[in-house]
């Protein structure tokens, strides 16, 4: 067995090991080089010490590295740190968080199966599901995130998945995991929860019954928008499903943002009790603002997810939304007058970004499906970042002013 692939060492040195711990040494097998750093394998290929041991790698019946569209040590080392963090048996790299998404359903769905998702997703994520999977005959029905009924309602024989996301996207609408896992157990499907809003610093939706856990990895666990990336995890009968087709298909990460991402866990629960702590000042000062209508942030006691929230997350993250006083225009008026804050669909930042997410990120729905999901022309998302909040608070007052 060589280096790379003897972790026992590892594991018996971090067994037991807190969040912080896992989070900086998790899944690291230092080459003979003694590096302290992980490193970053910037190969495509392996060589192999001769034919048979070729042979037995390509068949799996000897572990090791194979070709770097599946196996890679840098990409191995993310896995398994983040794995490490969620509590998962198993993690799966992918070139982006959409990449997770598609390879988890187009490994474990075929044609005819059914999911039941929150409206509530990621506008790109309903994209993806009521154009691009119906082609292929697996339908979807899009419900309430917070509404139990809806949720058992939308389940048919041929239902295989529920999918969501808590917090929500924009409006931070919050789910009740441990309910929807009874719902998925009684009717036999799949629980798949989307965490990237809170990251497992902050919710660990496996310790409420999730079967799967997916995150755009260019968010928080990058945390200074450097690359994309995702991952899902979960039990390793689903999760080698999912690698099996991501060999096959090659929505692979890379090795270099693989290596991003892995530094970028090392200060995740620092980072997010930071953000959280700049969201949460935002919230209530936002509230005090003649031009905003409403602010949406599970931190506010009056949030109708806030007591859920105060249960299932040790903080509430970094991304809040609200409604000015008026409608496009005003929007657009209050974005554009801000001057520190980077008018950017991304978040996870250091950096505070604002967006304007009816013409955006959700722009790709329709009329129907904006306002079904809470999408109105005078909401605006910010992603908090790591700045001053007093600054913060300043830049966006230049444009609430103007109303």
């Amino acid at each position: 067995m060589s280096w790379s692939e003897d972790s026992s060492s590892d594991a018996d040195i971090l067994a037991g090991a807190q969040l912080d711990t896992l989070a900086v040494r998790a899944g690291q097998r230092r080459t003979p080089e003694g590096e302290h750093s992980e490193a970053i394998f910037t190969t495509s290929s392996y060589v192999f010490a001769n034919a048979a041991e070729a042979a037995a790698r390509f068949s799996g019946e000897q572990p090791g590295n194979v070709y770097s569209r599946y196996t890679n040590p840098s990409v191995r080392t993310f896995e398994e740190r983040i794995a490490a963090l969620e509590g998962a048996e198993q993690a799966v790299a992918t070139a982006s968080g959409m990449a997770a998404i598609l390879s988890t359903c187009l490994a474990l769905l075929k044609s005819g199966d059914h999911i039941v998702c929150s409206q509530s997703v990621f506008g790109t994520t309903t994209v993806l599901f009521e154009k691009y999977l119906s082609k292929l005959n697996i339908r979807s029905t899009m419900v309430p995130l917070s509404d139990p009924g809806a949720w058992e309602s939308a389940i048919r024989p041929e239902t295989r998945l529920l999918f969501l996301e808590t917090p929500s996207n924009p409006l931070c609408e919050i789910a009740d995991l441990a309910a929807m896992k009874a719902l998925a157990e009684a009717t036999g499907t799949l629980l798949v929860v989307d965490n990237c809003f809170c990251t497992p610093a902050l919710q660990r939706p496996f310790e409420f019954g999730a079967d799967i856990v997916i995150h755009s990895a260019t968010k928080y666990l990058d945390g200074q928008g450097r690359c994309l990336g995702g991952v899902a995890l979960g039990r390793k009968e689903l999760m080698d499903e999912v690698l099996a087709f991501v060999r096959s298909a090659g929505p692979t990460m890379s090795p270099f943002n693989a290596w991003v991402f892995t530094k970028g866990l090392e200060t995740l629960r620092l980072r997010m009790e930071a953000h959280s702590a700049n969201a949460l000042a935002l919230a209530h000062w936002l509230r005090q603002q003649a031009a905003v209508e409403r602010v949406f942030y599970a931190g506010l006691e009056d949030h109708p997810g806030h007591e859920l929230a105060s249960k299932q997350q040790s903080a509430f993250g970094g991304v809040l939304a609200f409604r000015v006083r008026g409608g496009r225009e005003e929007a657009w008026r209050t974005i554009d007058a801000t001057r520190m804050l980077s008018l950017t669909a991304n978040l996870g930042d250091a950096k505070t970004t604002i967006v304007h997410p009816a013409t955006t990120t959700h722009g790709r729905l329709d009329a129907g499906q904006r306002e079904e999901s809470g999408i109105t022309e005078n909401l605006i998302r910010v992603a908090v970042g790591l700045e001053s909040i007093d600054d913060i608070k300043a830049d966006l007052a230049r444009g609430l002013e103007l109303l």
